[in-house]
């Protein structure tokens, strides 16, 4: 039997075909246009499923379930989107809207429960505790406790992104301000790299991001290996935000793996490195073995993985 995980972005819907112990058989994605109806996503999420079966050579018999992983807080135990802001959605019975498109069962957890499940996958031989924190257009967590998604008693925990790091501070999506998301995501960096452009017009960050056309999570970091003195000072600044959140999750948690994906994570040891270095230093446990803190393995395929595995 295969099992088919959907990764639900607000830039794009990835999915694919999974065997039982998690490996990938085949995989597409489509654009989500998050702006349209709900149902329309849905629609198109039944669609790809059919490609993706058509692709893979395999009948609907022999695809057991469904998984999808959606941003937002989801009510696991009836399928139903309960809050999303990333897509815009309340109390969306999702699960039960792509069943009566696919007549498969459809199982759904927050996406980054299911890029967390999809990593441990990878990671967790013999690690009682797994924190993935993935660094997209927002901050996601997913807490893995004794090989199983911690959910809380409401199936609302591990959102880290929507703590607190700096009181009053810039406005999140969620509608309140200072979150770490505000901070630490792809998109504070690359607004903090635009404030820092308009500051330095001789930046070699205006430079590169005219020449690719755009801004993104990169361009600080590809002016930061020419020595550009404003590129370093926003990716220290960066840096100090996401490690300071980092800190915070050992701090109340004291995971066995800090696990971090996303774009930004791209970025390798230039990021990591400074990371794990602040972490050490100001993390409240210094006498005991410390958190390892590492890059994700499976990218943007964590989440496909992961959802897909939410019925086993």
């Amino acid at each position: 039997m295969y099992y088919i995980g959907i990764d639900l972005g607000g830039t794009n819907i990835a999915a694919g075909i999974v065997e039982e112990k998690g490996k990938i058989i085949c995989k597409k994605s489509i654009p989500t246009l998050a702006y349209r109806p709900t149902d329309e996503i849905v629609a198109d999420m039944a669609k790809l499923i059919g490609m993706l079966i058509e692709k893979g050579g395999i009948s609907t018999s022999e695809i057991k379930s469904i998984g999808i992983g959606c941003p937002g807080t989801i009510d696991i135990e009836n399928g139903v989107v309960i809050y999303s802001n990333n897509i815009p959605m309340k109390h969306y019975p999702m699960a039960e809207k792509l069943c009566e498109w696919t007549g498969l069962q459809v199982y759904i957890d927050n996406d980054a429960n299911c890029a967390a499940l999809g990593e441990y996958a990878v990671y967790g031989e013999g690690v009682s505790s797994f924190m993935l924190i993935t660094l997209g257009t927002g901050v996601g967590g997913g807490l893995i406790l004794n090989g199983s998604i911690y959910h809380g008693f409401n199936g609302a925990a591990a959102e880290p992104g929507h703590m607190t790091i700096v009181s009053g501070g810039e406005e999140c999506s969620c509608g309140k301000r200072g979150c770490w998301e505000a901070y630490a995501s792809a998109t504070a960096l690359i607004r903090l790299t635009k404030e820092a452009m308009k500051k330095n017009p001789q930046s070699l960050m205006n430079k590169i991001a005219a020449e690719n056309d755009r801004v993104t999570g990169k361009t600080v970091f590809d002016a930061v290996l020419e020595n550009d003195g404003a590129a370093q000072a926003v990716l220290s600044n960066y840096i100090r935000y996401l490690a300071d959140g980092i800190v915070n999750v050992e701090n109340m948690l004291q995971p066995e793996i800090i696990a971090i994906g996303g774009g930004v994570s791209h970025a390798g040891e230039t990021l990591f490195a400074p990371v794990r270095e602040y972490v050490r230093k100001y993390g409240f446990n210094k006498y005991l073995k410390k958190a390892k803190i590492v890059s994700a393995k499976l990218g943007n395929d964590a989440g496909i993985v992961g959802a897909a595995l939410l019925n086993l």
